[in-house]
């Protein structure tokens, strides 16, 4: 008791020296358990991502580009696929098909366009609001509407894909009408809108107005208004219904569909219909895919575990060196304890002690935020794939 009371004496005498040899040594201990912490838990996100996702149907192409657009909603642009693939996973009877459009992006969060299906399917809860049910509707993510401000009641809109592209893709206002719950997933940065809603941004849809009014044709001043129409930027109740598109739906984009098989049998014979390789069309597995992307990223890992075991061991022959030193430099103290009448041992005791106390605080340091990375790695991850993306 008197060693350690003596110890901590000392340590609080020279409290500036103890406190970064504490830090230095907490954050050795520390570092490597959150940097394990995090990759595994990021790991453990991208595949559940990829496993909660039966099949991707997309054209054919990079399959890691189909499946970080579809599933993480990235900014890769895979070649769109038609609508028709849609209509035939129906047909067939097999599946659920969920088209998914992710082409466009609203300050900076992408927007998809999607069917109810996907709300299902994902197990997304609202938090607020209702959810889509009139074209020009938009449901955000958790992490939209805290980073944007924006709740029911706002609106949003959408970013051109080309500002002189003045008779294709314009922007569109969008009403939000729902918040969702929080999912640490991708979808709490997506804005979701109908995929018809896309196919408006797309400028495939678009309403009119006729620019000749009942009141010019009885003033007779409609003369020069002829047949003219506009285009809205704004979708309302009262515009709603000119709202149409122009060609095939079968021909209507999407960036990929999601495909839910009824069961092992269905997914076979689906996975069968797609083998050609000079077909348009895939149809993959992202599980797969996903986990071929982490094997490769955690090679990578496995030199950073090189890297960081060599920092931490330089990093605690430095805490040694500068203990030894300390020691040293207290040559003259330790030589007046003796004479004093010190044993050598209660001596040895004492250092020991104070050793001691220097790595118990910095572990407990360390356990402290070891344990904070650990309740707050799921939301950290979620949050930075959203980010990511």
């Amino acid at each position: 008791m008197n060693a350690l009371y003596l110890a901590f004496a000392y340590l609080r005498y020279h409290r500036a020296r103890s406190l970064v040899l504490i830090l230095v040594a907490a954050l050795i201990i520390f570092v490597p358990i959150a940097t394990q912490t995090l990759l595994s838990t990021s790991e453990r996100a991208l595949v559940a991502r990829g496993e909660a996702t039966p099949l991707l149907l997309g054209s054919r192409g990079s399959q890691l580009d189909l499946t970080m657009a579809a599933l993480y909603f990235s900014e890769e642009r895979p070649a769109p696929v038609p609508m028709r693939e849609v209509e035939a996973i129906w047909d067939s009877g097999l599946g659920v098909p969920i088209p998914v459009h992710t082409a466009f992006s609203s300050n900076g969060f992408r927007i998809v366009g999607t069917t109810l299906d996907y709300f299902d399917f994902r197990a997304l809860a609202l938090n607020d609001g209702r959810g889509l049910s009139l074209l020009g509707d938009a449901v955000i993510g958790a992490d939209v509407a805290e980073v944007l401000g924006k709740g029911v009641g706002d609106a949003l809109v959408s970013s051109p894909e080309n500002l002189f592209d003045l008779d294709g893709v314009y922007p569109l206002e969008m009403p939000i009408v729902g918040v969702l719950a929080p999912t640490n997933s991708p979808d709490d940065a997506a804005i979701f809108i109908d995929i018809k809603t896309a196919w408006v941004i797309q400028g495939i849809g678009h309403g009119h107005e006729d620019v000749v009014t009942a009141e010019q044709i009885a003033a007779g001043t409609a003369a020069l208004a002829e047949a003219a129409v506009v285009q809205y930027q704004r979708i309302t109740e009262d515009n709603i219904d000119s709202f149409h598109f122009h060609g095939s739906q079968d021909n209507f984009p999407t960036s990929a569909v999601i495909v839910v098989p009824n069961d092992t049998r269905s997914a076979t014979i689906l996975k069968g219909r797609y083998l050609d390789a000079d077909g348009p069309t895939q149809l993959i597995e992202p599980a797969g895919v996903i986990q071929g992307l982490v094997d490769r990223i955690f090679r990578i890992k496995s030199l950073l575990d090189v890297v960081t075991a060599i920092i931490a061991i330089a990093a605690v022959a430095a805490i040694g060196l500068a203990l030894f030193l300390s020691y040293r430099l207290r040559a003259r103290e330790i030589v007046t304890a003796v004479k004093l009448g010190a044993r050598r041992g209660m001596v040895l005791r004492l250092l020991s002690a104070e050793t001691v106390t220097l790595l118990l605080t910095s572990a407990a340091i360390a356990a402290v935020g070891a344990t904070i990375v650990s309740r707050n790695a799921e939301a950290w991850v979620g949050w930075l794939l959203a980010l990511g993306n």
